[in-house]
């Protein structure tokens, strides 16, 4: 029962993220506000919202391990696992835009959670308040001086709905359903924790990452499928960087983010670091501003070697 709960609860998110997806697209396209600043803002928060969700219900709920856990375990599947299936498949190019803005953001705003949890083991609402307000200040520079950076049609979806009613319930079916899907994963989770007896760690950085992380990973396989433009390497770093910035500065501004297992200090995060610093390594080695089959292949035994020691 477990299982189906984390599957249905799954489900259930990524469902309701995509309907509020939509609903927000369209609700902003309606209000005259430009692709461009949809993109960065309202597309990168509703496609958020699953892994925000289940961090406020998780943390609120003194779950903090499971808010934390999904967090860093999603950051790590979106380098380790979804970019590396999608370079095995077909390599791509990368742009200057990655290591002038994408790949330091990245890199800074890792450092600050990992110092914010370090310093006493707990994010309190202040530090959450820093991580958002230096999302805001990314985003505005940005709009206003790099707006090259922003790759907006990888975003936008083909069919945009204009009819108010439709708009309306979507966002209300949309809600609903990211709130039940994360009252039933978390409740799965932790019962699968219990019913395995691994610590609710494990079951977040591996089963409910990946999970949050399959909307990534099933549009890059579609776009390369249909020969489209594949989702870019900035992309997946912007996940990242709304994951720790959005998602776990909102979360700490509701209520501090209590590190409960010390193992995600000692292990996991050293890993989602590692991992970072890594791909930006292999951008230039051995083949510069490429990211082709080789790299696919370390990344992807990496990711690997990283679910043998966290099972282990």
């Amino acid at each position: 029962m477990d299982i189906i709960a984390i599957v249905l609860g799954l489900l259930l998110l990524i469902k309701g993220g995509d309907w509020l997806l939509d609903a927000s697209v369209g609700l902003s396209l309606r209000l005259n506000i430009p692709k461009i600043v949809i993109g960065m803002t309202v597309v990168s928060f509703a496609t958020s919202a699953p892994e925000l969700i289940v961090s406020i219900k998780a943390a609120t709920e003194g779950y903090a391990v499971l808010a934390l856990g999904n967090i860093l375990g999603s950051n790590i599947v979106n380098l380790a696992l979804v970019l590396s299936i999608v370079i095995l498949i077909s390599p791509i190019d990368v742009t200057p835009t990655f290591y002038k803005i994408d790949a330091p953001m990245m890199l800074l705003a890792s450092l600050l959670f990992y110092i914010f949890s370090l310093t006493d083991y707990v994010i309190i609402p202040l530090e959450g308040g820093i991580l958002f307000i230096l999302l805001i200040v990314f985003l505005i520079f940005l709009l206003f001086f790099q707006k090259k950076a922003v790759v907006e049609e990888d975003h936008i979806p083909d069919k945009v709905i204009s009819s108010p009613l439709q708009i309306i319930l979507l966002l209300i079916i949309g809600g609903f359903c990211l709130w039940l899907g994360s009252e039933v994963l978390i409740k799965g989770a932790i019962g699968l924790a219990s019913t395995l007896g691994v610590s609710e760690r494990v079951i977040s950085i591996s089963i409910v990452s990946i999970g949050t992380s399959i909307p990534e990973l099933s549009a890059s396989i579609i776009a390369i499928i249909n020969k489209e433009k594949a989702i870019s390497l900035g992309n997946l770093i912007g996940s990242n960087i709304f994951n720790i910035l959005a998602v776990i500065g909102i979360t700490a501004m509701i209520t501090p983010i209590q590190i409960q297992d010390l193992k995600l200090l000692e292990i996991d995060f050293i890993w989602m670091l590692l991992i970072s610093v890594l791909m930006f390594i292999l951008v230039f080695i051995p083949s510069k501003m490429r990211l082709g089959r080789w790299e696919g292949a370390i990344l992807l035994s990496l990711y690997f070697i990283f679910l043998y020691q966290l099972m282990g």
